[in-house]
């Protein structure tokens, strides 16, 4: 893998950060599943949420397959934060990003394991509700929490911050990959 030819790309995009990091470095806890459990109106509706994306064991196992992973954010200013279909209307950009990242990698033969901040929104009906398989694999994004990562410890050891105050969000993707 050509890694220069990866940073002089992500470079010239607007990304706040990236960084690589060791998969093994990540904090996966099921105190991060609770939440889609039992706050997240899409849980079980699709499949990149749980349980369609499996227990958080095995999504650790998966994340702990690829050798590295990339994690890129991306800093965006929504009309009112605590309106949640506004800051929501601020995802979209991250995640072309995210797919613009993909096809870097894509370039240079590599399918990166990604996880977003999707609840996956690439069909108008999830073929979970109707027991079958996801029909767009590779252009589903589950979202970090699915898998139970608290990403707070990888931030802060990175002196990040994941919350500015005021209307600014921060939105965070992990690409996973093996050179």
């Amino acid at each position: 893998m050509d890694f220069e030819k990866l940073e002089t790309q992500l470079s010239e995009l607007p990304l706040y950060v990236y960084f690589f990091i060791d998969p093994k470095e990540l904090e996966f806890s099921s105190r991060i599943r609770w939440i889609c459990e039992h706050e997240c109106p899409m849980y079980g509706k699709t499949w990149a949420c749980p349980p369609g994306v499996g227990s958080v064991d095995d999504c650790q196992a998966k994340c702990l397959r690829y050798s590295n992973c990339l994690m890129i954010g991306t800093i965006t200013e929504a009309a009112d934060i605590s309106n949640m279909e506004d800051a929501l209307k601020t995802r979209p950009e991250h995640e072309k990003l995210t797919n613009q990242i993909r096809e870097f990698f894509r370039e240079q033969n590599i399918e990166p394991y990604i996880l977003s901040t999707e609840a996956c929104a690439v069909c108008d009906r999830c073929a979970i509700a109707d027991g079958l398989p996801c029909r767009k694999p590779e252009r589903m994004h589950p979202c970090l929490e699915s898998h139970g990562i608290n990403l707070i410890p990888t931030l802060d050891g990175l002196d990040l911050e994941f919350q500015y105050g005021g209307d600014v969000i921060t939105w965070y993707s992990l690409l996973f990959f093996n050179p």
